[in-house]
Protein backbone atom coordinates (compact mmCIF):
# COMPACT_ATOMS: atom_id res chain seq x y z
CA UNK A 1 0.00 0.00 0.00
CA UNK A 2 3.10 2.18 -0.27
CA UNK A 3 0.85 4.33 -3.39
CA UNK A 4 -1.77 5.39 -1.02
CA UNK A 5 -0.24 5.06 2.70
CA UNK A 6 0.52 8.83 3.63
CA UNK A 7 1.05 10.06 0.27
CA UNK A 8 0.64 13.66 1.11
CA UNK A 9 3.04 13.38 4.66
CA UNK A 10 -0.14 14.10 6.98
CA UNK A 11 -0.57 11.44 9.15
CA UNK A 12 -4.15 12.93 10.98
CA UNK A 13 -7.31 10.24 10.91
CA UNK A 14 -9.57 11.50 8.71
CA UNK A 15 -13.12 12.53 10.35
CA UNK A 16 -15.57 10.40 9.66
CA UNK A 17 -19.09 10.40 10.02
CA UNK A 18 -21.62 7.70 8.79
CA UNK A 19 -25.69 8.01 7.68
CA UNK A 20 -26.90 4.50 8.05
CA UNK A 21 -25.20 1.56 9.12
CA UNK A 22 -26.77 1.34 12.29
CA UNK A 23 -27.93 -1.90 14.25
CA UNK A 24 -28.22 -5.40 12.03
CA UNK A 25 -26.90 -3.09 8.91
CA UNK A 26 -24.24 -5.31 6.79
CA UNK A 27 -23.29 -3.04 4.49
CA UNK A 28 -21.99 -0.23 7.52
CA UNK A 29 -20.52 -2.24 9.35
CA UNK A 30 -18.57 -3.15 6.09
CA UNK A 31 -17.72 0.31 5.95
CA UNK A 32 -16.41 0.47 9.42
CA UNK A 33 -13.84 -1.72 8.96
CA UNK A 34 -12.75 -0.44 5.85
CA UNK A 35 -12.48 3.04 6.72
CA UNK A 36 -10.44 2.17 9.59
CA UNK A 37 -8.48 -1.07 8.11
CA UNK A 38 -5.75 1.15 7.41
CA UNK A 39 -5.62 3.61 10.32
CA UNK A 40 -6.99 6.39 7.31
CA UNK A 41 -9.92 7.21 9.08
CA UNK A 42 -11.51 7.93 12.35
CA UNK A 43 -15.32 7.61 12.75
CA UNK A 44 -16.70 10.31 14.84
CA UNK A 45 -20.42 10.98 14.59
CA UNK A 46 -23.06 9.69 12.73
CA UNK A 47 -26.97 9.43 12.09
CA UNK A 48 -27.44 5.90 12.07
CA UNK A 49 -30.81 4.70 11.69
CA UNK A 50 -34.48 7.01 10.58
CA UNK A 51 -35.21 6.89 14.31
CA UNK A 52 -33.55 8.83 16.83
CA UNK A 53 -34.17 6.20 19.55
CA UNK A 54 -32.40 3.27 17.58
CA UNK A 55 -29.13 6.00 16.13
CA UNK A 56 -28.58 7.01 20.16
CA UNK A 57 -28.53 2.87 20.69
CA UNK A 58 -26.31 2.74 17.57
CA UNK A 59 -24.17 5.05 18.10
CA UNK A 60 -23.71 4.16 21.82
CA UNK A 61 -22.56 0.68 21.07
CA UNK A 62 -19.73 1.95 18.69
CA UNK A 63 -18.25 4.22 21.84
CA UNK A 64 -19.49 7.37 20.31
CA UNK A 65 -20.56 10.79 22.64
CA UNK A 66 -24.02 11.36 22.74
CA UNK A 67 -23.48 15.09 21.16
CA UNK A 68 -22.18 13.15 18.11
CA UNK A 69 -24.86 10.81 17.53
CA UNK A 70 -27.80 12.57 15.23
CA UNK A 71 -31.39 11.67 15.10
CA UNK A 72 -31.51 12.58 11.29
CA UNK A 73 -28.53 13.38 9.16
CA UNK A 74 -29.68 17.38 7.77
CA UNK A 75 -29.13 17.78 11.80
CA UNK A 76 -25.90 15.91 11.62
CA UNK A 77 -24.89 17.96 8.44
CA UNK A 78 -25.65 21.54 9.71
CA UNK A 79 -24.23 20.67 13.30
CA UNK A 80 -20.73 19.42 11.94
CA UNK A 81 -20.42 21.75 9.30
CA UNK A 82 -20.04 24.01 12.26
CA UNK A 83 -17.91 22.62 14.93
CA UNK A 84 -14.40 23.83 14.75
CA UNK A 85 -13.64 19.65 14.37
CA UNK A 86 -16.14 18.37 12.54
CA UNK A 87 -16.31 15.95 9.85
CA UNK A 88 -14.35 16.19 7.15
CA UNK A 89 -16.25 13.11 5.31
CA UNK A 90 -19.31 10.99 6.10
CA UNK A 91 -20.34 7.52 4.60
CA UNK A 92 -23.15 6.96 2.95
CA UNK A 93 -24.67 3.50 3.78
CA UNK A 94 -28.36 3.66 3.39
CA UNK A 95 -30.84 2.04 1.28
CA UNK A 96 -30.85 3.68 -2.59
CA UNK A 97 -33.79 6.21 -1.89
CA UNK A 98 -31.80 8.13 0.91
CA UNK A 99 -28.50 8.33 -0.75
CA UNK A 100 -29.68 11.30 -2.70
CA UNK A 101 -30.97 13.99 0.25
CA UNK A 102 -28.15 13.33 2.38
CA UNK A 103 -25.44 13.57 0.16
CA UNK A 104 -26.75 16.83 -1.44
CA UNK A 105 -26.76 18.02 2.80
CA UNK A 106 -23.34 17.09 3.06
CA UNK A 107 -21.83 18.47 -0.37
CA UNK A 108 -23.53 21.70 -0.15
CA UNK A 109 -21.49 21.86 3.45
CA UNK A 110 -18.04 21.11 1.41
CA UNK A 111 -17.82 17.28 3.25
CA UNK A 112 -16.94 15.27 1.49
CA UNK A 113 -18.86 12.13 0.36
CA UNK A 114 -18.24 8.50 0.00
CA UNK A 115 -21.53 6.94 -1.03
CA UNK A 116 -22.65 3.34 -1.73
CA UNK A 117 -23.84 2.24 -4.91
CA UNK A 118 -26.10 2.51 -6.93
CA UNK A 119 -25.52 6.39 -7.10
CA UNK A 120 -29.56 7.30 -6.47
CA UNK A 121 -33.03 5.43 -6.90
CA UNK A 122 -33.85 7.52 -9.84
CA UNK A 123 -31.74 8.55 -12.92
CA UNK A 124 -33.39 12.30 -12.67
CA UNK A 125 -31.65 12.54 -8.71
CA UNK A 126 -28.46 11.66 -10.36
CA UNK A 127 -28.36 14.04 -12.91
CA UNK A 128 -28.97 16.49 -10.25
CA UNK A 129 -26.58 15.19 -7.67
CA UNK A 130 -24.02 15.42 -10.29
CA UNK A 131 -23.98 18.97 -11.02
CA UNK A 132 -24.22 19.86 -6.87
CA UNK A 133 -20.81 17.85 -7.00
CA UNK A 134 -19.11 19.12 -9.89
CA UNK A 135 -20.22 22.65 -7.86
CA UNK A 136 -18.98 21.94 -4.79
CA UNK A 137 -15.09 21.78 -3.28
CA UNK A 138 -16.06 18.31 -1.82
CA UNK A 139 -15.27 15.23 -2.96
CA UNK A 140 -17.47 12.03 -4.44
CA UNK A 141 -16.62 8.99 -4.28
CA UNK A 142 -18.62 6.05 -5.17
CA UNK A 143 -17.71 2.37 -3.40
CA UNK A 144 -18.07 0.03 -6.22
CA UNK A 145 -15.22 -2.01 -3.83
CA UNK A 146 -14.69 -4.53 -6.38
CA UNK A 147 -12.49 -1.48 -8.46
CA UNK A 148 -10.24 -2.01 -5.43
CA UNK A 149 -9.24 -5.43 -5.84
CA UNK A 150 -5.69 -5.43 -6.88
CA UNK A 151 -5.99 -8.17 -9.58
CA UNK A 152 -8.68 -6.07 -11.40
CA UNK A 153 -6.15 -2.82 -11.32
CA UNK A 154 -3.80 -5.52 -12.96
CA UNK A 155 -6.64 -6.07 -15.41
CA UNK A 156 -7.05 -2.42 -16.20
CA UNK A 157 -3.35 -2.11 -16.26
CA UNK A 158 -2.57 -4.95 -18.90
CA UNK A 159 -5.86 -3.73 -21.22
CA UNK A 160 -3.87 -0.15 -21.04
CA UNK A 161 -0.57 -1.13 -22.14
CA UNK A 162 -2.34 -3.07 -24.81
CA UNK A 163 -1.35 -6.58 -24.03
CA UNK A 164 -4.67 -7.42 -25.71
CA UNK A 165 -4.67 -5.78 -28.19
CA UNK A 166 -7.63 -4.31 -29.95
CA UNK A 167 -10.82 -5.09 -27.64
CA UNK A 168 -13.49 -6.99 -29.73
CA UNK A 169 -15.32 -9.24 -26.33
CA UNK A 170 -16.27 -7.94 -22.73
CA UNK A 171 -18.15 -11.02 -20.82
CA UNK A 172 -19.37 -10.10 -17.42
CA UNK A 173 -21.94 -12.37 -15.32
CA UNK A 174 -22.87 -11.89 -11.45
CA UNK A 175 -24.95 -15.00 -10.41
CA UNK A 176 -26.62 -15.23 -6.68
CA UNK A 177 -29.16 -17.61 -5.04
CA UNK A 178 -29.70 -15.63 -2.24
CA UNK A 179 -33.70 -14.54 -3.88
CA UNK A 180 -34.49 -17.80 -5.19
CA UNK A 181 -37.82 -17.60 -2.88
CA UNK A 182 -39.95 -14.72 -1.72
CA UNK A 183 -37.73 -14.06 1.19
CA UNK A 184 -38.88 -10.54 1.33
CA UNK A 185 -41.90 -11.83 3.34
CA UNK A 186 -40.52 -13.43 5.96
CA UNK A 187 -38.78 -9.68 7.22
CA UNK A 188 -35.26 -10.05 6.20
CA UNK A 189 -34.42 -6.76 5.84
CA UNK A 190 -31.78 -6.65 3.20
CA UNK A 191 -34.24 -8.60 1.40
CA UNK A 192 -37.18 -6.12 1.93
CA UNK A 193 -35.57 -3.09 0.77
CA UNK A 194 -33.56 -4.30 -2.64
CA UNK A 195 -37.12 -5.54 -3.61
CA UNK A 196 -39.14 -2.59 -3.22
CA UNK A 197 -39.25 -0.46 -5.87
CA UNK A 198 -39.57 3.00 -3.38
CA UNK A 199 -36.68 2.48 -1.71
CA UNK A 200 -34.41 -0.08 -4.37
CA UNK A 201 -35.66 2.31 -7.66
CA UNK A 202 -36.55 0.67 -11.00
CA UNK A 203 -33.71 -1.87 -10.99
CA UNK A 204 -33.50 -5.12 -8.57
CA UNK A 205 -30.98 -7.21 -9.75
CA UNK A 206 -30.07 -4.76 -12.18
CA UNK A 207 -29.66 -2.16 -9.75
CA UNK A 208 -28.02 -4.74 -6.78
CA UNK A 209 -25.67 -7.00 -8.67
CA UNK A 210 -25.55 -5.47 -12.06
CA UNK A 211 -24.31 -1.82 -11.53
CA UNK A 212 -21.54 -3.51 -10.03
CA UNK A 213 -20.69 -6.04 -13.39
CA UNK A 214 -21.36 -3.09 -15.77
CA UNK A 215 -18.82 -1.05 -13.78
CA UNK A 216 -15.84 -3.70 -13.75
CA UNK A 217 -16.60 -4.29 -17.30
CA UNK A 218 -16.08 -0.21 -17.52
CA UNK A 219 -13.23 0.18 -15.57
CA UNK A 220 -11.67 -2.76 -16.70
CA UNK A 221 -11.44 -2.02 -20.32
CA UNK A 222 -12.30 1.42 -20.37
CA UNK A 223 -14.66 1.40 -22.76
CA UNK A 224 -17.82 2.83 -22.30
CA UNK A 225 -21.06 1.27 -23.08
CA UNK A 226 -23.27 3.05 -25.91
CA UNK A 227 -26.76 1.36 -26.19
CA UNK A 228 -27.41 -2.15 -25.19
CA UNK A 229 -30.67 -4.49 -25.50
CA UNK A 230 -32.04 -6.00 -21.77
CA UNK A 231 -34.86 -8.79 -21.14
CA UNK A 232 -35.45 -8.47 -17.30
CA UNK A 233 -37.71 -10.81 -15.30
CA UNK A 234 -39.15 -11.41 -12.08
CA UNK A 235 -39.08 -14.98 -11.94
CA UNK A 236 -40.62 -15.32 -8.19
CA UNK A 237 -44.21 -14.78 -8.56
CA UNK A 238 -45.30 -11.31 -7.08
CA UNK A 239 -41.74 -10.10 -6.92
CA UNK A 240 -42.01 -6.24 -8.35
CA UNK A 241 -38.31 -6.08 -9.37
CA UNK A 242 -36.32 -8.32 -11.52
CA UNK A 243 -34.23 -10.75 -10.06
CA UNK A 244 -32.96 -11.92 -13.42
CA UNK A 245 -31.25 -10.00 -16.24
CA UNK A 246 -29.76 -11.17 -19.81
CA UNK A 247 -27.92 -7.63 -21.70
CA UNK A 248 -26.34 -7.13 -24.65
CA UNK A 249 -23.98 -4.85 -24.79
CA UNK A 250 -22.16 -2.21 -27.45
CA UNK A 251 -19.55 -0.27 -26.44
CA UNK A 252 -18.40 2.86 -28.13
CA UNK A 253 -15.09 1.83 -31.07
CA UNK A 254 -17.44 -1.09 -32.16
CA UNK A 255 -16.55 -3.64 -29.13
CA UNK A 256 -19.39 -6.14 -27.80
CA UNK A 257 -20.05 -7.41 -25.09
CA UNK A 258 -23.06 -9.56 -23.02
CA UNK A 259 -24.16 -8.99 -19.32
CA UNK A 260 -25.82 -11.39 -16.97
CA UNK A 261 -27.36 -10.91 -13.44
CA UNK A 262 -29.22 -13.01 -11.69
CA UNK A 263 -30.48 -13.67 -7.83
CA UNK A 264 -32.07 -16.75 -8.20
CA UNK A 265 -29.10 -19.04 -9.74
CA UNK A 266 -28.88 -21.61 -7.17
CA UNK A 267 -25.32 -22.72 -6.05
CA UNK A 268 -23.92 -19.28 -6.86
CA UNK A 269 -23.18 -17.31 -3.70
CA UNK A 270 -20.76 -14.10 -5.05
CA UNK A 271 -19.99 -15.51 -8.94
CA UNK A 272 -18.88 -12.24 -10.28
CA UNK A 273 -17.29 -13.02 -13.06
CA UNK A 274 -15.27 -10.77 -16.05
CA UNK A 275 -13.66 -11.97 -19.31
CA UNK A 276 -11.79 -9.87 -21.96
CA UNK A 277 -11.03 -10.54 -25.54
CA UNK A 278 -8.77 -9.03 -27.67
CA UNK A 279 -6.75 -9.62 -31.04
CA UNK A 280 -4.37 -10.13 -29.67
CA UNK A 281 -5.13 -12.19 -26.20
CA UNK A 282 -7.67 -12.31 -23.20
CA UNK A 283 -8.02 -12.28 -19.45
CA UNK A 284 -10.20 -14.18 -16.67
CA UNK A 285 -11.16 -13.06 -13.50
CA UNK A 286 -13.54 -14.70 -10.75
CA UNK A 287 -14.43 -12.96 -7.79
CA UNK A 288 -14.37 -15.81 -5.71
CA UNK A 289 -10.59 -16.81 -6.63
CA UNK A 290 -9.88 -13.27 -6.64
CA UNK A 291 -6.17 -13.00 -6.29
CA UNK A 292 -5.25 -15.14 -9.60
CA UNK A 293 -5.88 -13.65 -12.94
CA UNK A 294 -5.94 -15.58 -16.28
CA UNK A 295 -4.16 -14.31 -19.23
CA UNK A 296 -4.11 -15.90 -22.24
CA UNK A 297 -1.54 -14.74 -25.45
CA UNK A 298 -2.89 -15.53 -28.95
CA UNK A 299 -1.56 -18.80 -29.81
CA UNK A 300 -0.13 -19.40 -26.26
CA UNK A 301 -0.35 -21.09 -23.16
CA UNK A 302 -2.55 -19.86 -20.53
CA UNK A 303 -0.52 -18.21 -18.08
CA UNK A 304 -2.17 -17.71 -14.18
CA UNK A 305 -0.49 -14.52 -12.35
CA UNK A 306 -1.30 -14.41 -8.96
CA UNK A 307 -1.67 -11.12 -6.60
CA UNK A 308 2.44 -10.20 -5.55
CA UNK A 309 3.40 -13.40 -7.33
CA UNK A 310 5.38 -13.63 -10.90
CA UNK A 311 3.61 -11.35 -13.58
CA UNK A 312 2.05 -8.96 -11.30
CA UNK A 313 2.47 -5.20 -11.77
CA UNK A 314 2.87 -2.11 -9.97
CA UNK A 315 -1.03 -1.57 -10.22
CA UNK A 316 -1.57 -4.34 -8.23
CA UNK A 317 1.51 -4.22 -6.13
CA UNK A 318 0.32 -0.79 -4.26
CA UNK A 319 -2.81 -2.48 -3.49
CA UNK A 320 -1.43 -5.70 -1.88
CA UNK A 321 -0.79 -5.77 2.13
CA UNK A 322 0.07 -9.29 2.54
CA UNK A 323 2.88 -11.49 0.53
CA UNK A 324 1.50 -13.77 -1.90
CA UNK A 325 -0.33 -17.10 -1.64
CA UNK A 326 -2.26 -15.20 1.42
CA UNK A 327 -5.64 -14.16 0.29
CA UNK A 328 -6.96 -10.65 -0.18
CA UNK A 329 -10.48 -10.07 -0.96
CA UNK A 330 -13.60 -8.17 0.12
CA UNK A 331 -12.85 -6.54 2.59
CA UNK A 332 -9.89 -5.19 1.59
CA UNK A 333 -11.02 -4.45 -1.49
CA UNK A 334 -13.63 -1.82 0.26
CA UNK A 335 -10.56 -0.58 2.62
CA UNK A 336 -8.64 0.30 -0.77
CA UNK A 337 -11.08 2.50 -2.00
CA UNK A 338 -10.87 4.37 1.42
CA UNK A 339 -7.54 4.64 1.45
CA UNK A 340 -7.44 6.03 -2.66
CA UNK A 341 -10.40 8.24 -1.14
CA UNK A 342 -7.93 9.39 1.91
CA UNK A 343 -4.99 10.18 -0.41
CA UNK A 344 -7.28 12.54 -2.41
CA UNK A 345 -8.42 14.11 0.68
CA UNK A 346 -5.10 14.62 2.36
CA UNK A 347 -4.07 15.68 -1.05
CA UNK A 348 -7.02 18.08 -0.74
CA UNK A 349 -6.14 19.48 2.61
CA UNK A 350 -2.30 20.53 1.25
CA UNK A 351 -3.77 21.99 -1.84
CA UNK A 352 -2.11 19.70 -3.97
CA UNK A 353 -3.03 17.33 -6.57
CA UNK A 354 -2.86 13.25 -5.45
CA UNK A 355 -0.39 10.66 -6.93
CA UNK A 356 -1.33 10.15 -10.71
CA UNK A 357 -2.43 6.35 -9.40
CA UNK A 358 -4.74 7.24 -7.29
CA UNK A 359 -7.80 6.14 -8.37
CA UNK A 360 -11.79 5.71 -7.60
CA UNK A 361 -14.97 5.35 -8.52
CA UNK A 362 -16.64 8.86 -8.66
CA UNK A 363 -19.87 10.19 -9.08
CA UNK A 364 -19.44 10.24 -12.77
CA UNK A 365 -18.94 6.44 -12.29
CA UNK A 366 -22.59 6.80 -10.92
CA UNK A 367 -24.72 8.41 -13.82
CA UNK A 368 -23.20 6.22 -15.74
CA UNK A 369 -24.70 3.10 -13.45
CA UNK A 370 -27.48 4.61 -12.94
CA UNK A 371 -28.33 5.11 -17.12
CA UNK A 372 -27.48 1.53 -17.67
CA UNK A 373 -30.46 0.74 -14.95
CA UNK A 374 -32.41 2.80 -17.07
CA UNK A 375 -31.61 1.76 -19.94
CA UNK A 376 -32.69 -1.88 -18.95
CA UNK A 377 -36.10 -0.90 -17.57
CA UNK A 378 -36.55 0.79 -20.71
CA UNK A 379 -35.21 -1.61 -23.44
CA UNK A 380 -37.28 -4.29 -21.69
CA UNK A 381 -40.48 -2.54 -21.75
CA UNK A 382 -40.08 -2.50 -25.41
CA UNK A 383 -38.95 -6.51 -25.71
CA UNK A 384 -35.34 -5.88 -25.72
CA UNK A 385 -35.16 -2.88 -28.04
CA UNK A 386 -31.68 -1.79 -28.49
CA UNK A 387 -31.84 1.28 -26.54
CA UNK A 388 -29.36 4.11 -26.00
CA UNK A 389 -27.99 5.36 -22.34
CA UNK A 390 -29.12 8.27 -21.37
CA UNK A 391 -26.10 9.81 -19.88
Amino acid sequence: MSGTRNAQGDNRPIRLGMVGGGRDAFIGAVHRIAARLDGHFELVAGAFSATAEKSLASGRDLGLPDDRIYGDFAQMARREARLGKGIEAVAIVTPNHMHYRPAREFLRRGIHVICDKPLTATLTDARKLVKLAERSEALFVLTHNYTGYPMVRQAHAMVEDGDLGSLRLVQVEYAQDWLSEKVEDTGLKQAGWRTDPERSGAGGSTGDIGTHAFNLAQFVTGLEVDELAADLHSFVEGRRLDDNAHVMLRFRGGARGTLWCSQVAPGSENGLKLRVYGDRGGLEWHQEEPNRLWFTPLGEPKRLITRNGAGAGAAAGRLSRVPAGHPEGYLEGFANIYAEAAAAIRARRAGTAPEAAVTFPTIRDGLAGMAFIDACVRSSKRNAAWTKLAL
